[in-house]
């Protein structure tokens, strides 16, 4: 029986990116529905269930800022943005409503499947598999993480986390008490390095905070800034 291909939304209004974007993710067995604008990309992304979405930035009619922050208010699917090389406060925009990665146009289709399939893996499956003596569930004062259904529950509410904000949550949850600076955290959850971009991890966390803190008072709290270094996870009283 056949294995059921994971489904793509590539959004671009350039059309020889689109397919080339397509050709490639077509090569490595995804099936690929497109979008030339911010809206039909959003009607579509409502209405369909995809593994992942590819988001230019720059849209006519709705840019890709609006589109990504309107699919947040409803789901958590990943999201990779496409920015123009060097448009640094564009990319931390992005972050900030909620995309997962980013790509620099002009870039490499291959770079680019890297990162989709990259990105998949870490919504699917356990971000640490090194540390089984940990079991599937983590449980802190009113939180409980759920590693193998990427579930966090808060208070007895289940919070929507994306698919970075759950990973960056696990990472910090599975090592207690230990301080990170941003830089390994932008290597160990990232992946790879952001040339500078210490801003995403403020973001992410900030956002992280956020959600936690709509269901919980206390739980925010976990997550401890360590000035002038990064976080550290540890248990408030």
């Amino acid at each position: 029986m056949e294995a059921l291909k994971e489904r793509v939304l590539v959004v671009d209004d350039e059309d020889r990116i689109r397919r080339l974007v397509r050709m490639y993710l077509e090569r490595n067995n995804f099936e690929v529905d497109e979008a030339q604008d911010g809206n039909e990309a959003l009607a579509k992304a409502l209405e369909t269930s995809y593994s992942l979405i590819i988001l230019d930035l720059m849209l006519p009619g709705m840019d890709g800022r609006d589109v990504c922050a309107e699919i947040r208010q409803y789901k958590e699917t990943p999201i990779i943005m496409l920015t123009a090389a060097g448009d640094e406060s564009q990319r931390v925009q992005g972050f900030e409503i909620g995309a997962d990665d980013y790509v620099v146009k002009p870039f490499s289709p291959r770079e680019l499947i890297m990162r989709v399939k990259a990105l998949l893996r870490r919504s699917g499956v356990n971000l640490v598999e090194s540390q089984p003596s940990m079991g599937h569930l983590l449980t802190f004062p009113g939180l409980l993480i759920n590693i193998d259904a990427r579930k966090v529950i808060v208070e007895e509410q289940e919070v929507m986390l994306t698919p970075k904000e759950f990973e960056l949550l696990l990472y910090l949850a599975q090592r207690p008490e230990k301080v990170f600076s941003r830089e390994e955290l932008l290597r160990d959850v990232w992946n790879y390095q952001f040339f500078g971009d210490q801003r995403t991890v403020d973001t992410h966390v900030k956002r992280l905070r956020e959600k936690l803190g709509r269901a919980s008072e206390l739980v925010p709290h976990h997550i401890h800034t360590v000035w002038g270094v990064g976080y550290k996870f540890e248990v408030s009283e």
